[in-house]
Order: structure tokens, then C-alpha cells, then sequence
């Protein structure tokens, strides 16, 4: 199976890493792992069994998850690199999050294999990125996700 050996994930201070998607800090959580593959951006992620729409099926919610994470993560990617960093350089990635998720189903995703998501980054505003991803199964585009995230505001954690 292939992996992401840098993910942008893994440098998240904690505090900012228990999202259900893709904190590392969530037990339950799906991990989601986002990394460079050239100038596109992947994640690979393996649907657990009860993760069915119906038998043979992924869950839509869960392709709208995996597109949601892996787009915020690679939003952090862009502008982690425009500002001088990778992720494994020891500097604390930006955070986005989400201000809109589009996403079209385009066939059923099936279930039983490990989907790649690929994303395209594209910078809108300096503190607001628009994160095009495909996921594939089986190397065919099953669903589209259209993403634009934002720089997370200072006073986010403050209650």
C-alpha cells in the first residue's frame, strides 16, 4: 500500500491536532495524511468495514471527510512551501480551515480499496487557498471535491 512519508499532519502543534479527519491526536479519528507528490498534493486512505453506504459501497460522508482533510492539509502544503518549508523542517505548518465544500459524486466509490486523493492548490487571497481533489479508486475519479480553506484566525482556540 502506498503511503505519504511526510504528511503535514504529523507537524500540527498539538492543540490543533484532534480533528476527527485528520488530527493524529483522535483515537477514533480517520488520519487522514497529506503530502507533495510533485506539485499535486496526495493522500492515500483505506475505508474501515462499517464505513458503507450500502454493501460494496463507501459512505458519502466519508468521501466528503477524506476531501475536507485532505484539502485543509494541502492549503497548509502550498502555503508552508511558499513561505520556505516542507513539512520534516522542524517549522510549525499554518492551519486552515474550511469555508466551503462542494463535492460531486461522480460514480459509486467502491469499497475494499485504498483511494488516492489528489489535490491541485490554487492561491485565491493571501489567507485563502481553493483546493481542487479527485478521488480515485481503483484508478478511475469516483468524486470530485471542490475546497476553499482559510488560514485559521488568531483567538480560534480562545473560548
Amino acid at each position: 500500500m502506498e503511503e505519504v512519508k511526510h504528511a503535514v499532519q504529523d507537524e500540527y502543534a498539538d492543540d490543533f491536532s484532534w480533528c476527527y479527519g485528520c488530527g493524529r491526536l483522535n483515537e477514533n479519528g480517520l488520519h487522514v495524511r497529506t503530502g507533495w507528490d510533485g506539485d499535486k498534493t496526495v493522500s492515500y486512505y483505506t475505508p474501515r468495514e462499517d464505513q458503507i453506504a450500502v454493501p460494496g459501497v463507501v459512505y458519502g460522508g466519508l468521501i466528503a471527510s477524506i476531501i475536507d482533510c485532505h484539502s485543509t492539509g494541502s492549503a497548509s502544503l502550498a502555503l508552508h512551501r511558499k513561505n520556505g518549508h516542507e513539512p520534516g523542517s522542524g517549522v510549525e505548518p499554518p492551519r486552515f480551515v474550511t469555508a466551503s465544500l462542494h463535492v460531486d459524486y461522480l460514480k459509486p466509490t467502491p469499497h475494499g480499496v485504498t483511494l488516492k486523493l489528489v489535490g491541485t492548490v490554487e492561491e485565491i487571497h493571501p489567507k485563502r487557498f481553493r483546493v481542487l481533489t479527485e478521488v480515485m479508486a481503483n484508478g478511475e475519479v469516483c468524486a470530485k471535491g471542490d475546497v476553499v480553506a482559510v488560514v485559521i484566525p488568531d483567538g480560534f482556540m480562545d473560548k
